[in-house]
């Protein structure tokens, strides 16, 4: 079955609610008429009944009405709709001004009755111990107006409900136009067509924060968009120069016979690339992880001074073969993942060993909480760069030599998500001959 849509449930609630409001008022409305009605009839019976029981209170037995008969018909002919009975203390009849009257009720009392498709209304009271009188109201118009009043009421609430039916659904389409150019929009957003934005200050107020959420959703699809496919051009291009070295390497080693060891040679040479290449596609899935959140690190505790410790004495020769000071300050504890966060750290002064200058220094401070900041003196950089140093294959120097994974571009963006991994955060300022990558955790650990 087809699923109702959203203007055509709202129309029918409105519709069921304006029938039901309609029909309370129409039936509220019908029973205050009839007991309007009731209380008239009640007081025009008892008004005849006081009369009538001043003259026949006397009466002991049927004889007894003859010299009053007149009387009561004299009496009853001033009120056509008007008619009684009198009966005896036994039930016996005793006189009754009209034919076909209904049945005496057996309890004193207003009662409502029906005889001959005619409606009574009748108060029956006892006259003394002999006898008991019995008043009849005729009240057929009054039925046939409540009658009327209940096929009014019927079509009222009928003729509302359609006409809310219709009006609901207007004013639905209405207002939910907003949510239609909000559907438009989104049928529209294609991988060429992220910049489009719902215009949020013409929504209502009720969509006006959804709008707001549905932007930010796009805004966030065209940025990963956008980095996807920068990421994918920079790929492309790094993976192009290997490629062609090893094919342009390898038809040269095959235009002539070689000797055995010039193949070695030439396999060798293939080999560095290849191992390069690999190195770049295992860090490109390592940051594919981090990108999906599926990075799981570990959780024991450590002296951050001595991982400190241990990666500078790794770097020691080649620190002491450019010239370059390597000091640490501080200690630290945290808890983290060992090997993640030596990678990190490697990452960090494998860089700044690339960039300090002969005679620099590298120092690495440690702070309370796991604060981490690893400095160097060198080159300044600029304040436009430093915000895309953490980005995939950035380079400051674009036109350095490539050739080792190092080099890649992607070192920096590894020790991020490994820092983000652990709830940390990391960002890079150079100032007074000084560049510092600082890492800070949103905890302390």
């Amino acid at each position: 079955m087809r699923r109702l849509s959203l203007g055509s449930r709202l129309a029918l609630l409105f519709a069921a609610c304006t029938a039901a409001v309609s029909l309370g008022a129409g039936l509220l409305f019908n029973r205050a008429s009839e007991q309007h009605f009731v209380e008239l009839d009640q007081q025009l019976l008892e008004s005849r009944l006081s009369l009538l029981r001043t003259r026949l209170s006397g009466l002991q037995r049927p004889a007894d009405l003859h010299p009053q008969l007149a009387a009561l018909r004299h009496e009853l002919s001033h009120q056509a709709d008007l008619a009684l009975r009198i009966n005896g203390s036994d039930g016996s009849p005793w006189y009754a001004s009209r034919r076909a009257l209904p049945d005496a009720p057996a309890n004193p009392g207003l009662a409502t009755l029906h005889a001959d498709g005619i409606d009574y209304r009748s108060l029956a009271v006892p006259l003394n111990d002999s006898a008991r009188l019995t008043l009849f109201l005729d009240i057929t118009h009054h039925q046939h107006f409540l009658q009327g009043m209940q096929r009014l009421i019927w079509f009222t609430v009928g003729l509302s409900a359609l006409a809310t039916a219709l009006l609901g659904a207007w004013a639905a389409r209405r207002g939910l136009k907003p949510l239609r150019q909000m559907g438009q929009v989104a049928a529209s957003v294609s991988a060429r067509s992220l910049t489009t934005r719902l215009p949020v200050a013409q929504l209502p107020e009720e969509l006006a924060e959804l709008g707001t959420t549905v932007n930010a959703m796009l805004q966030r699809l065209d940025d990963a968009f956008q980095r996807l496919s920068a990421f994918s051009a920079d790929i492309a291009h790094e993976l192009r120069t290997p490629l062609s070295n090893l094919l342009t390497h390898t038809q040269v080693t095959l235009t002539r016979p070689r000797s055995l060891e010039q193949y070695r040679e030439a396999l060798h040479g293939n080999l560095e690339e290849l191992q390069w290449m690999a190195q770049m596609i295992n860090d490109m899935l390592f940051l594919a992880k981090a990108d999906h959140g599926l990075l799981a690190p570990g959780q024991a505790m450590l002296m951050l001074h001595d991982e400190v410790d241990a990666l500078l004495e790794y770097y020691t020769p080649l620190a002491e073969d450019n010239a370059v000071q390597l000091l640490r300050e501080g200690e630290a504890t945290l808890k983290g993942d060992r090997h993640m966060l030596r990678r990190a750290l490697s990452n960090l002064l494998d860089n700044a060993l690339r960039f300090t200058p002969a005679g620099g220094q590298i120092c690495v401070t440690l702070g309370p909480g796991g604060q981490v900041c690893v400095a160097n003196t060198g080159k300044a950089i600029e304040a436009a760069s430093l915000p895309r140093l953490f980005d995939r294959f950035y380079r400051v120097d674009p036109a350095r030599r490539e050739g080792s994974s190092e080099h890649a571009g992607l070192g920096l963006a590894i020790t991020r998500s490994i820092i983000q991994a652990h709830g940390g955060s990391i960002r890079a300022q150079c100032e007074n001959g000084w560049t510092r990558f600082l890492i800070e955790f949103s905890e302390p650990l």
